[in-house]
């Protein structure tokens, strides 16, 4: 029952709302959370200009936030739903943590860590698009004001 009311959808609005923290605070808009059994256990968002630590992304504040719900370093059985394509660092640490799935909305063709994929394995599950065009716009109006 629980599957039905939860979907990719609704977990990337959850991840959109944690890249809206990040806009509204002068950040790069990019959010991510990790889910377990359908239940949201870590979630993050850009904070490297507000932390000063360029390690400070979306991805990794979602997966330690994670890490500590469960007091595991590994999280193997979750999925991380992020706004844009994790970058090389975050793909080291998706390798790191056992995440068994991600889920992104739109590709960053400049620093994704697609054009590395043997960073990862290939027995990780990764979907792409869902919400692109929501995710892909937040950057487009972060980036547009900066200009």
């Amino acid at each position: 029952m629980t599957e039905n009311l939860y979907n990719d959808e609704y977990f990337m609005k959850e991840a959109i709302k944690e890249a809206n923290k990040a806009f509204e605070q002068d950040e790069v808009p990019v959010g991510a959370i990790v889910v377990s059994d359908f239940k949201i256990i870590g979630r993050g968002y850009n904070m490297v200009e507000k932390l000063k630590d360029v390690t400070a992304h979306a991805e990794i504040i979602a997966i330690t936030s994670a890490a500590n719900y469960l007091g595991s370093k590994y999280l193997q059985n979750c999925t991380l739903y992020v706004t844009i394509e994790p970058c090389i660092m975050c793909a080291g640490a998706i390798l790191w943590s056992q995440i068994e799935q991600i889920v992104f909305g739109a590709h960053d063709e400049k620093f994704g860590y697609s054009k590395h994929k043997k960073l990862l394995p290939a027995k990780l599950n990764v979907k792409a698009g869902i919400l692109e065009k929501e995710c892909a716009q937040l950057m487009k109006d972060f980036f547009k004001n900066k200009r």
